[in-house]
């Protein structure tokens, strides 16, 4: 297969393992883990060029090109990563991995525990943070000699992971580019995530998390607490152009199997997601972001813990997006205008809601572009560095 010239092409995870213990905020301790990694271009001799692509909650580390020659399907985000893209791999080292408590290769419920003779942790897998996905992506910049990221950026959880970089490590990004995100969740998307975990815990094939042990898994649960984030990921608008209210016979059958095509279209995609996503990693995930807020550490008040970073930044929200609405990106602005940090804002109107993130709109991609510089803003780093 011949690859499209502006695609990464052909490239191979990196497994970094870590031998040194782990402790996590919830007082915990993983004696080892593992990251799963991808990289894309190639690190400048001055490690100035290097950029942290950090995922949303059932992302991962292959975030561009192919990983075999008849694959049909790109990496989530090969739409804005490559050759000539608006992150651009001639120019800049991309890094992409999958955190700690995933599925797709790095340390998580489905891995073996050293303390229980190998046998998958399961739900003895313990709980983690953004920070503590933070941690673990500093020690892998460490291991990658990147002292400073040029960028680091996300969307959705991945740009809270960008965020709390600005907090916890204010001297190691130069940039920050917070997409599709909030400060902290609402306690209606803190609703939604519970109402996903409980159609998981209710399943009865989830034998209290141990369902690898009993050759198993909550097939009916993470199909619904799919079902349930998909419909918050679109907009209304974006149903009604995609199915409307069609009938996949077109007409009534007077039952409750599959009529509607958005019922199909639903069931489809739970189903694909409930056979390649662990659920005990679902669990972990959705209470990372529950968890999340950066001013908890400053008397509540996202205005002082914004008075930390000191990086650039862009933030981008959707217009369609009411999972995470422009209101919340515009808090966070407001924080950091208020502190009188360089940040450029842009909402954009969208039609495919919260997943506008992963789509290549065309102001979104010349706005990143324009935000990371290429060539020229990496000369200017290089002489400040120098």
């Amino acid at each position: 297969m011949s690859f499209p010239s502006d695609s990464v092409g052909l490239v191979t995870p990196q497994k970094f393992q870590f031998e040194q213990p782990l402790e996590l905020e919830c007082g915990r301790v993983l004696p080892r883990f593992d990251l799963m990694v991808e990289t894309y271009g190639t690190l400048n001799a001055d490690k100035s060029n290097a950029i942290l692509i950090c995922h949303a909650l059932s992302g991962h580390h292959h975030a561009a090109g192919y990983h075999h020659e008849d694959d049909k399907k790109a990496g989530w985000w090969d739409s804005c990563i490559g050759p000539g893209k608006a992150i651009d791999t001639d120019h800049f080292f991309v890094v992409s991995l999958n955190n700690i408590g995933g599925c797709s290769g790095s340390t998580g419920p489905t891995s073996p525990n050293p303390e229980n003779e190998n046998r998958p942790y399961g739900p003895d897998f313990p709980l983690v943070t953004v920070r503590d996905w933070v941690k673990t992506q500093a020690m892998l910049s460490d291991r990658l000699g990147v002292e400073v990221w040029y960028s680091i950026i996300g969307g959705s959880l991945g740009g809270m992971q960008a965020l709390q970089w600005s907090l916890d490590y204010p001297d190691r990004l130069k940039k920050c580019a917070v997409i599709a995100s909030a400060p902290k969740l609402s306690a209606q998307n803190i609703a939604f995530n519970e109402v996903a975990r409980q159609s998981i815990l209710s399943d009865p094939d989830f034998h209290h998390g141990r369902y690898l042990e009993n050759d198993s898994y909550p097939k009916r649960g993470l199909i619904l607490a799919r079902m349930v984030g998909h419909i918050t990921y679109l907009s209304e608008e974006a149903m009604k152009q995609k199915f409307g209210r069609d009938l996949k016979s077109g007409k009534f059958m007077y039952g409750f199997d599959v009529e509607f095509q958005v019922e199909s279209y639903l069931r489809y995609q739970g189903e694909q997601f409930s056979r390649n996503f662990d659920a005990n990693t679902y669990l972990i995930m959705t209470k990372a972001l529950d968890y999340f807020d950066p001013s908890r550490e400053y008397e509540h008040s996202l205005t002082k813990a914004m008075s930390k970073p000191k990086c650039q930044f862009l933030v981008i929200s959707f217009t369609t997006d009411w999972r995470f609405s422009p209101s919340r990106s515009q808090e966070l602005v407001d924080a950091l205008i208020d502190n009188h940090k360089p940040v450029s804002y842009l909402d954009i109107d969208a039609e495919q809601g919260h997943d506008s993130f992963l789509f290549p709109i065309p102001l979104y991609v010349k706005t990143l572009r324009a935000f990371l510089g290429g060539e020229q803003q990496l000369k200017s780093t290089r002489q400040e560095q120098h």
